[in-house]
C-alpha cells in the first residue's frame, strides 16, 4: 500500500471541507499568494493531479497534456491562462466538485501503486511515492492561502511528514537550481511533529543545524512563510542560507515571501 496516497486523499479531503461552503462569489477573491484566487488555486491543483495521474496510467496522454501545457507557455500564456484553457474555462462549485471527484478516485488508484515505478514528469522520472508526496506537498502548500484568507488556523496532521521529507531531499535543489555550489555539510534537521513525535535528518550538530515545529519548518521549504515569521531554530551559515530561499517544489527560482507578507487574517 502507497501510505502517502491516503495522506493526499486526507489532505485534500481537509481542503475541501473548508472551502465547501463557499458561494460562487468566493473563488474570485484575491490571496496573499500572488493574488490567486480560489479559482486559480483549484484549476492549478486539479489540472497538474491529472497530469500526474496520467503518469502512472496513461504514459502517452501524459505527454500529449503536457506538451499542450508547454506550446501555450512557449506561445506567451502564462501558467493561469493556459491551465484555465485547457481546463475550458471550469470554475467555481463545478470546478470543486470535479476537483473533488478526480482526486478521490486518484488516491484510490495510486494507494496500489508500485512506490517504486519511475513516472515520467516534466524533468527526470519520478518514482510513484515522489510523485504523490509531491501532489500532496503542492496540496498543503497552496491550500495555506486558503487558509489565511479565511483566517483559520490550520490544524495540521503527520501527514505532513512527506512534505518534510521533500523539503530535507532538495536542500541540494536549492542551491544547484540557482547555480551555486551545493555546500558540502547538509544541515542537522531536528522536527517536532504535529503528534509529538520528533523526526529526524542527518549527523547530530550544534553547529549547523535547523530546528523546531515541523508546521514551520513545512512552511519555510514551500514558501508559504519567510523564515523570520515562522519558530524555527537555526544555526550556522549554511542553515541560515538554505532557510533564506529553500524551495522543495520544481521550476525556476523563486524568492521566499518578504516577512510579514503572508499571514492568518483577522476575520
Amino acid at each position: 500500500m502507497l501510505e502517502q496516497a491516503l495522506d493526499f486523499k486526507d489532505e485534500s479531503d481537509a481542503v475541501h471541507a473548508l472551502i465547501d461552503p463557499f458561494d460562487e462569489g468566493d473563488y474570485d477573491k484575491p490571496t496573499q499568494f500572488k493574488k490567486w484566487t480560489a479559482n486559480h488555486i483549484l484549476q492549478h491543483l486539479h489540472f497538474y493531479n491529472v497530469l500526474a495521474d496520467l503518469s502512472l496510467t496513461n504514459e502517452d496522454e501524459f505527454i500529449r497534456r503536457y506538451d499542450e501545457m508547454k506550446q501555450l507557455r512557449e506561445a506567451g500564456g502564462d501558467i493561469l491562462s493556459a491551465t484555465d484553457e485547457l481546463l475550458n474555462g471550469l470554475k467555481g462549485r463545478l470546478l470543486k466538485n470535479a476537483w473533488r471527484d478526480y482526486y478521490r478516485d486518484m488516491g484510490d488508484r495510486w494507494i496500489k501503486a508500485d512506490p517504486k515505478q519511475r513516472l515520467k514528469w516534466a524533468g527526470p522520472t519520478m518514482s510513484a511515492r515522489s510523485s504523490i508526496s509531491a501532489r500532496l506537498m503542492e496540496t498543503w502548500s497552496h491550500a495555506q492561502a486558503l487558509y489565511d484568507n479565511l483566517g483559520v488556523v490550520r490544524q495540521n496532521t503527520d501527514r505532513i511528514k512527506s512534505v518534510a521529507v521533500l523539503g530535507v531531499n532538495t536542500f541540494g535543489w536549492t542551491f544547484s537550481n540557482r547555480d551555486e555550489d551545493v555546500p558540502a555539510e547538509r544541515p542537522y534537521v531536528r522536527l517536532e511533529a504535529p503528534s509529538g513525535m520528533t523526526w529526524e535528518w542527518g549527523d547530530k550538530s550544534d553547529q549547523n543545524y535547523v530546528m523546531g515545529p515541523a508546521e514551520a519548518f513545512c512552511m519555510v521549504v514551500t514558501q508559504t512563510r519567510n523564515i523570520g515569521d515562522v519558530t524555527l531554530d537555526v544555526g550556522g551559515d549554511v542553515a541560515t542560507e538554505w532557510m533564506s530561499k529553500a524551495q522543495c517544489f520544481a521550476g525556476v527560482p523563486r524568492d521566499a515571501p518578504k516577512p510579514g507578507a503572508r499571514f492568518v487574517c483577522v476575520t
